[in-house]
């Protein structure tokens, strides 16, 4: 039996040559997949929370990257923000922990204070379908109120 194997094989066969080819063929094929399905929209997407990164600006609502909401109240340089998290709650936070802007604020004028009372129409005071559920009226609200 093992003589008849011996005979299946093809004494001419060239040495290589297309049959490398066909074999590199698949891994290419699966090169070029990944490549565009998986490598290219990453870079995409990279490239566009870089650009979202540097487009920060006062008066910006903010998804951080701990899942804080926030609205931005000053840009310390290239590296770091302020964001206030909750009226008179400000924390200081790194540019790249910002996930995601949520809504664009108005241009706040230089010396003007983002702040609720004065009703700032470029930033949401916490009372949007995704700020979570609310314990009632807050103090600010019932100071206003009375």
């Amino acid at each position: 039996m093992l003589i008849n194997a011996a005979y299946a094989q093809v004494p001419g066969a060239s040495p290589g040559g297309s049959d490398f080819m066909l074999q590199l063929l698949p891994l290419l094929l699966i090169f070029a997949v990944f490549y565009f399905l998986l490598i290219r929209p990453q870079q995409k997407k990279a490239r566009a929370h870089k650009e979202m990164l540097v487009n920060l600006k006062r008066g910006d609502r903010v998804l951080t990257g701990g899942g804080f909401f926030g609205v931005i109240t000053k840009v310390d340089g290239d590296d770091s923000l302020m964001v206030e998290l909750a009226p008179g709650m400000r924390v200081k936070v790194a540019r790249n922990t910002i996930a995601d802007v949520v809504a664009r604020g108005e241009p706040v004028e230089r010396g003007k204070k983002v702040d609720e009372k004065d009703g700032d129409k470029g930033t949401d005071s916490g009372k949007g379908a995704d700020s979570g559920p609310s314990d009632g009226p807050s103090d600010t609200e019932k100071k206003a109120a009375t």
